[in-house]
């Protein structure tokens, strides 16, 4: 795949151009970044029997419509690759990525009312265009989608962007249920239940929300969640995080998820980003990062890739989690967080992704769906893994800038 991947670039881009490494990394994160680029409609098409709109002004009165692709809609995977698109802005000096996630977050406010006025009880809110913007039911509805609208805010000062993101934090301290102890949880599959996904639908925000404001509150909520999942979720002995935590048993779930532990590791990273250098429980957060990290490098294949279900080398190996940990090891070695000789770990990471999962064309393979808990392995065995599921897009881009960080870092 990999091979294949690079003689396609140098046929096409000449061969000189990729004499480094670096050049051929470069090109496969913007193959990736390029595809979903080009493959994003903001368009709509009905139910049945399926006529395209290229406007919520085109939409018939009678005629219920879905999004035309999944770059074009609005939840917590767009919300990551959305922060993922203007790091690549950011670091390449491009504008056509920056303005990806700047189109994307004004799509959503220019049209989220057309559906909202529509809205009916008959399927759930997120089967609606933007349900998820009006409604914000649950922490996936708001937490990371509204990390990634302070982004944009933060280029593009509108005054429904700023009221989006005070609603989103009110719903985050004041509306989203908690333990007694100030811990995020939901009231499904069982009452007052520890998701571990949670950690990043609530963090990144909160860190941003922080920044934004200056006020400490934030920051302060931010790493009671970190220290609380924590509390709830971490295995001593095995050095990861279980996917869940049923509150009214007092016991874990079943499962060690990849992408559970690497929604966990992420958090912490985004958290780090914006902690102020001088919080007295900065370091604290650091020590909880790299024991986090030290703990998932023993799980690390021999291709550098990591298993859906971490613990269990028979269950298939996963894109997102291995994304997810490339770019938070290699994120926390390039700004010094970490003793760089763990460099390595994010590097053959980084190397298995190229040789294994990522297509010549840029497409990401194997990223498991959105994946529920249950209190079976059998279940997180037998989730489908798909190719381009926004699962893992973020991550990879993300994990692509880093490594190339990385690289310039240790030929200094």
């Amino acid at each position: 795949m990999y091979k294949l991947f690079t003689l396609t670039l140098a046929l096409s881009l000449g061969a000189a151009s990729f004499a480094q490494k670096k050049d051929i990394d470069e090109a496969i994160v913007r193959s990736i970044a390029d595809y979903i680029l080009d493959h994003t409609t903001f368009e709509y098409v009905s139910w049945s029997p399926g006529q395209t709109y290229k406007s919520t002004k085109e939409i018939p009165e009678n005629v219920e419509v879905r999004f035309s692709d999944h770059f074009t809609e609005w939840g917590y995977t767009m919300g990551v690759l959305n922060m993922a698109m203007i790091n690549l802005g950011a670091y390449l000096s491009e504008e056509k990525y920056t303005n990806y996630p700047v189109k994307h977050v004004a799509n959503g406010m220019d049209n989220y009312k057309f559906f909202q006025k529509r809205f009916k009880n008959d399927r759930p809110h997120y089967r609606w265009p933007y349900g998820q913007l009006w409604t914000m039911k649950e922490l996936d509805d708001c937490g990371a989608m509204g990390a990634s609208v302070i982004e944009v805010y933060n280029l593009v000062r509108r005054e429904d962007y700023r009221e989006y993101i005070d609603k989103t934090a009110r719903h985050i301290m004041e509306i989203q249920d908690r333990l007694s102890d100030g811990t995020l949880v939901r009231k499904f599959p069982h009452e007052m239940t520890l998701w571990a996904d949670d950690l990043f639908m609530s963090v990144p925000f909160l860190a941003r929300m922080g920044n934004l404001t200056g006020e400490n509150k934030y920051f302060d909520d931010a790493l009671k969640q970190v220290f609380n999942f924590t509390k709830y979720l971490w295995h001593p002995d095995k050095e990861l995080y279980f996917h869940c935590y049923y509150s009214d048993l007092g016991r874990n779930g079943v499962a060690h998820w990849g992408r559970c532990n690497g929604w966990i590791m992420m958090a912490q990273v985004h958290l780090m980003n914006f902690l102020p250098k001088d919080h007295p429980q900065r370091e604290d957060l650091r020590k909880n990062l790299e024991q986090q990290i030290l703990g998932i490098a023993k799980y690390q294949n021999e291709d550098g890739l990591w298993h859906q279900v971490l613990d269990k080398t028979d269950s298939y190996l996963e894109s997102s989690c291995s994304a997810m940990f490339v770019y938070s090891i290699a994120r926390a070695v390039n700004e010094g967080w970490i003793d760089k000789r763990y460099a390595s770990i994010a590097l053959r990471g980084w190397r298995g992704l190229k040789e294994h999962k990522i297509t010549h064309d840029g497409q990401l393979k194997d990223i498991c769906i959105g994946t529920g808990i249950e209190d079976n392995l059998v279940f997180y065995y037998n989730r489908p893994a798909r190719t381009n599921e926004t699962h893992g897009l973020g991550a990879i881009i993300d994990a692509g800038i880093e490594i190339l960080k990385l690289k310039k870092t240790i030929e200094q």
